[in-house]
């Protein structure tokens, strides 16, 4: 599983709203739902912007499975 999709699953799993965690991220909401669907490049800067929107570490998404 790739990055974005441990990021999505993380945000549908716990029932979150994605364009609020991209407003916290302070990721036009566009990209955001681009970045979860993999269509744009998930770079450290905005993994970080939205492991600090989620309150959580960013090994939760880096994991392998």
């Amino acid at each position: 599983m790739k990055v974005y999709e441990h990021v999505r699953t993380y945000i549908v799993e716990n029932g979150l709203d994605p364009d609020v965690i991209a407003q916290r991220a302070d990721i036009p909401t566009g990209t955001f739902r681009k970045l979860l669907s993999g269509e744009c490049i998930l770079y450290a800067d905005d993994l970080r912007a939205i492991c600090l929107a989620l309150d959580v570490s960013p090994e939760t998404f880096l994991k392998r499975s």
